[in-house]
């Protein structure tokens, strides 16, 4: 058996172990490293999923009332950050960069006197084959359409339509795909 062949043994059984209180794993998932995984609400994750939690830790959260679900064949960089207080979609064959973050709640109030304040949550949506670059950051409440492409360091804060390549802060759309 060669070094590649128990590398990925390993990364099937070290998912079945950090995986153990998802709501549903399906088959052939890989986790390589550590991550960092919560699930007080429902944790669904696709066949296929690879999760790359090496450098550093992936923080997976699906809070109390929330769903996390990652679709088949999604790929998950390390240092990513993905809560749910909601809903958060990752569709098939999604592609997510090194520590992006996508939570689809603020946690707090913009306002002084509310700040202690929780706001109320709003789905993020990501369709299928979307790619999201290194230190994106995808706020509440948006879909990102299938196909399409987020470039590095963005931010994105309202919708971006199928196949798009969209960047910036905030993500304007650069072009179609």
């Amino acid at each position: 058996m060669n070094s590649k062949t128990l590398g990925n043994i390993n990364a099937v059984l070290r998912a079945k172990w950090y995986l153990r209180h998802a709501t549903q794993v399906g088959s052939r998932v890989r986790i390589w490293g550590r991550p960092s995984i919560t699930n007080n609400g429902q944790l669904i994750i696709g066949d296929r999923v690879r999760l790359v939690s090496t450098i550093t830790k992936i923080e997976l959260v699906a809070n109390k009332n929330g769903i996390l679900e990652i679709g088949n064949s999604a790929y998950i960089n390390y240092g990513c950050s993905i809560s749910a207080s909601q809903y958060v979609h990752i569709g098939p064959r999604c592609h997510i960069g090194t520590y992006v973050i996508m939570m689809d709640n603020d946690f707090h109030c913009v306002e002084p006197e509310r700040r202690l304040e929780k706001p109320p949550s709003m789905p993020i949506i990501l369709e299928e084959n979307v790619w999201i670059g290194a230190r994106a950051i995808i706020l509440r409440g948006v879909t990102i359409g299938a196909g399409s492409v987020i470039g590095a360091g963005s931010v994105v804060t309202k919708d971006i339509p199928c196949r798009t390549l969209a960047a910036g802060v905030p993500a304007q759309i650069i072009r179609r795909l």
